[in-house]
């Protein structure tokens, strides 16, 4: 039996993150971050370097997680101003947070709704049932997913489960840019799930759309359509930023972990 002899030879392969950190974790390009502002009239352009509208000029010069797709085109132009930052601590507890340099009051806000979220979840305990709904994903967030549950990720050891039946789930996975046509099979998902219920959107397109919002049969992500608490950004986000957001929403997490500024690979 070849498989038993090559799992001798490999070892443990499965990931110790969240307990310790990963060595592959930091490999992935997770978000786009503001490294400096430009001097007085040299910012000029800078907004029409994202086909999603993710920068804003200010002042400050500011992007928006929630709406970039990480396609590099600001990094690639400026950077001196834009780097790439890796870290599995992508996913936020409130629309708002996803942007970038943070806001006065951010912090405030941050500690409320993880105070709200907190007392909602303590019910939870040590285990979580997840349903995952496709509302118009392009795929490549299933693909993320999907690799939770194989012997890298194995979300089993954490006690987080993925559930066919919404009345047995506490979370709502959700990808994709919320059509018009997954809107009611969304809506009775969550009704059908019992008390309480955490709703986690993944990837931009869920969180705003993506890259053509809006249109004829989108609505500009899922938030119109359910109450979102935790937003996993990236186009797609790695499964170690959808861990992160799952121990976020578990409660299981004391704090934002910061992200580390890299170049592109």
């Amino acid at each position: 039996m070849p498989w038993v002899a090559r799992g001798l030879r490999e070892g443990i392969v499965t990931t110790r993150y969240p307990r310790r950190p990963d060595d592959h974790g930091p490999d992935f390009v997770a978000a786009v971050t503001v490294t400096d502002q430009p001097a007085e009239g040299a910012g000029q352009g800078l907004a029409g370097l994202c086909p999603t509208g993710a920068i804003s000029v200010g002042p400050p010069v500011a992007v928006d997680r929630g709406r970039c797709i990480l396609c590099g085109h600001c990094v690639d132009a400026r950077p001196e101003m834009f780097a790439y930052e890796s870290s599995p601590g992508t996913a936020r507890l409130h629309r708002r947070l996803l942007v970038t340099p943070p806001a006065p009051g951010d912090d405030d806000l941050e500690a409320r709704v993880r105070a709200e979220l907190a007392a909602r979840v303590r019910r939870f305990g040590r285990s979580l049932h997840i349903r995952h709904v496709d509302a118009g994903s392009d795929g490549s967030e299933e693909w993320e997913i999907a690799a939770l549950t194989g012997p890298i990720y194995d979300v089993h050891r954490l006690g987080i489960f993925f559930t066919a039946s919404p009345r047995h789930a506490d979370v709502l996975l959700v990808t994709g840019a919320g059509t018009a046509g997954m809107a009611e099979p969304l809506q009775r998902t969550y009704h059908a799930m019992p008390d309480p219920k955490v709703v986690v959107a993944v990837g931009t397109d869920a969180i705003s759309g993506g890259l053509v919002h809006p249109t004829y049969v989108t609505r500009g992500g899922v938030a119109g359509l359910l109450p979102v608490d935790v937003c996993v950004p990236g186009s797609p986000p790695s499964p170690f930023s959808i861990l992160h957001g799952l121990l976020l929403a578990m409660g299981r997490l004391g704090g934002t972990r910061p992200l580390r500024a890299r170049g592109r690979g």
